[in-house]
């Protein structure tokens, strides 16, 4: 479906050059006394390269047919990660390049929106925030809670992030899937 370049918005799928591409970002632009133009830094999903592209606002864009299905995280094996449907039952495997870095908030048995493109897997919406335990924290000091400091922690996937002093190993925070930031500490 052609969409103008003007309706382009980060997360959309779109065909470049016969090959299927992700907005990774984009930036509208209004030079002077020239004509706006979008830029935007586009991801191939075969290759993984990512690229800058102009467009003129008003220049047709064809958008890829995307499906979204609710699916079921089972495991990752070697350089593949298996989904199920959660209706059918049916499994499908995605590459685990497609997701990057995301990869380290996934958990077994977690529901999330897997984006199908002609039946084959080409990435994954995760929730807002995940719950992941602190497998590894340096000790606190005791007093250290009353200032703002924070110290790098590791938790369950490999995820290191930045905490308040108080969070301790074997606890559970809740971090922003799209900043990698820590949000809160999950009361049990």
């Amino acid at each position: 479906m052609a969409i103008t370049a003007n309706d382009l918005r980060k997360g959309m799928v779109i065909i470049y050059e016969g090959e299927l591409c992700q907005v990774v970002d984009i930036e509208f632009v209004r030079p002077g006394n020239w004509r706006a133009m979008a830029q935007a830094k586009l991801k191939n999903l075969k290759t993984g390269s990512t690229f800058m592209q102009r467009y003129q606002t008003t220049e047709k864009v064809d958008e890829a047919s995307v499906e979204t299905k609710l699916m079921q995280y089972l495991y990752a094996s070697d350089n593949f990660l298996h989904f199920m449907d959660t209706n059918t039952y049916e499994q499908m495997e995605m590459e685990l390049d497609l997701l990057g870095d995301q990869t380290k908030f996934l958990k077994e048995q977690m529901e999330i929106y897997v984006k199908l493109h002609d039946g084959r897997a080409i990435g994954a919406e995760l929730p807002p925030s995940v719950e992941l335990e602190v497998i590894e924290a340096p000790p606190n000091v005791k007093g250290n809670s009353a200032s703002s400091s924070t110290k790098p922690v590791v938790c369950m996937g490999g995820h290191v992030v930045n905490v308040p002093m108080f969070i301790e190993a074997g606890e559970m925070i809740r971090v922003d899937t799209r900043t990698g930031d820590y949000l809160e500490r999950v009361k049990k």
